[in-house]
C-alpha cells in the first residue's frame, strides 16, 4: 500500500526487481564497508585487504537479500507503507544473518564473524536505504509534475487543434455521426492530456488513445497517412507512463509523414518479450531538417519521463534505418495496479 506525500504524490516501497535501485544499494553497502574499514585502519595495503575480505562476505549475502526482496516485493507493496517498511527490515536483516552463518566458515575461514554487528550493520544500512528512497520519491514528485506540464505544451500544438476544428466543421452538414465521433476523439485526446501523469495507465488505454489521435488526423490527411498495426502480441494489461505512444505516433507524423507530398505509412510493433514491454514506432524520413528540433525536445520529454518513472530499466533508442526512422522504447512489464482505475466515459 502507498502513502501521500506533501506534494499529493503516492511514496511506496523501492521495486527490488529493478536495476536501479539494486545498483544503488550495493554502492551503498561498499560505500558503507569503505567506510568502516577506513576508520579502523590506518596503512592503505591493510585497508584494502580487509576492505575486499569483508566485501567477499557482503556480496553473496546482499545478493541472496535482494532476490528474497525482489521474490516478496509484490506482498510488501501491498501492505500497509509502514507495516511494509517494518516486514522490509525485518527480512533485511534476517537473510544476511542466515547467509553469514551459511557462508561465513566457508568465506572468513576459522576467524568468528559477529553475527551481532552483521544484524544492526543490516539494520541500520537498511532503515538509511529506505529513508534515502523515501526522499528520492518525494523529490522526484516536482520534477514529474515539471515533465507532465512540457509534454502537455508540446503536445497541444495549435496547428493540429485548428486543422482539427476545421475538419470536423466540414463534417457537421454533410456527416453529422462522423462529425460527434471526431469530437468526442478530440475530447478523449485533451482529457488524457489534463490527466494524472504520476499513475502509470494499461497499455490497452494508451492505444486507444493513439487510434482516436490517428482518426483525427487522418481527418485531414486522408489517404497521405497510412498506418499499420502489429500489437496482437502486445500485453494490454502492461502499465507504461500517460502518453507515450501517442506523442511518438505524433511526431511520426508532423516530422515523417505531414512534409511529405504523397504522405506515407506508420508502423507501430508492440510486444513482450520477456519481462520486457517493446514499443515499436516507424516513419519515413522527411528531408526537411527544420523540424528536427521539435523533434528531439519531444523525445527527450518522453526519455525524461521514463527515467523518472523506471529508473535505468527502461531504454529509449533512435534507430534510423535508411529512409526509415525508427524509436524503440523498453520498459519493465508491470501489471500492478495500486488504485481502481477511473470508469472510461460512456460513448453512444
Amino acid at each position: 500500500m502507498k502513502r501521500r506525500n506533501h506534494n499529493n504524490r503516492q511514496v511506496e516501497l523501492p521495486n527490488f526487481c529493478h536495476l536501479g535501485a539494486n545498483l544503488r544499494i550495493a554502492l551503498t553497502v561498499e560505500a558503507a564497508l569503505a567506510a568502516g574499514v577506513a576508520a579502523r585502519v590506518a596503512d592503505a595495503p591493510a585497508f584494502w585487504a580487509e576492505f575486499v575480505a569483508l566485501s567477499a562476505l557482503a556480496q553473496p549475502a546482499l545478493l541472496l537479500t535482494l532476490l528474497a526482496l525482489c521474490a516478496a516485493g509484490r506482498w510488501l507493496r501491498g501492505l500497509p507503507y509502514r507495516m511494509g517498511v517494518g516486514a522490509t527490515l525485518l527480512l533485511g536483516m534476517a537473510v544476511p544473518v542466515l547467509a553469514t552463518l551459511w557462508l561465513g566458515p566457508l568465506l572468513a575461514g576459522s576467524q568468528p564473524v559477529p553475527l551481532a554487528g552483521v544484524a544492526a550493520f543490516a539494520l541500520l544500512l537498511g532503515a538509511g536505504l529506505l529513508a534515502y528512497f523515501n526522499l528520492r520519491a518525494r523529490a522526484l514528485s516536482p520534477a514529474i509534475t515539471e515533465a507532465r506540464l512540457q509534454a502537455l505544451q508540446a503536445r497541444i500544438r495549435p496547428h493540429f487543434l485548428f486543422n482539427s476544428l476545421n475538419a470536423v466543421l466540414s463534417l457537421v452538414r454533410s456527416d453529422p455521426r462522423r462529425a460527434e465521433h471526431a469530437l468526442e476523439n478530440m475530447a478523449d485526446l485533451f482529457r488524457a492530456l489534463m490527466g494524472n501523469a504520476s499513475q502509470l495507465a494499461p497499455l490497452e488505454d494508451e492505444i486507444a488513445l493513439t487510434r482516436a489521435y490517428l482518426e483525427l488526423e487522418q481527418l485531414r490527411l486522408g489517404d497521405r497517412l497510412q498506418v499499420t498495426w502489429h500489437i496482437h502480441k502486445m500485453p494490454a494489461d502492461a502499465l507504461i507512463p500517460p502518453l507515450v505512444v501517442q506523442p511518438l505516433v505524433e511526431n511520426a507524423v508532423y516530422h515523417g509523414i505531414e512534409p511529405l507530398t504523397d504522405g506515407g505509412e506508420i508502423s507501430l510493433n508492440i510486444y513482450r518479450s520477456a519481462d520486457k514491454v517493446h514499443i515499436v514506432v516507424r516513419n519515413p524520413i522527411a528531408a526537411d531538417a527544420g523540424r528536427h528540433k521539435g523533434n528531439r525536445i519531444a523525445l527527450a520529454n518522453i526519455r525524461e519521463r521514463l527515467l523518472l518513472h523506471f529508473d535505468l530499466d527502461a531504454q529509449l533508442k533512435l534507430e534510423p534505418l535508411g529512409a526509415v526512422y525508427q524509436v524503440h522504447i523498453v520498459i519493465p512489464y508491470t501489471r500492478e495496479r495500486t488504485q481502481p482505475a477511473p470508469a472510461r466515459p460512456h460513448r453512444r
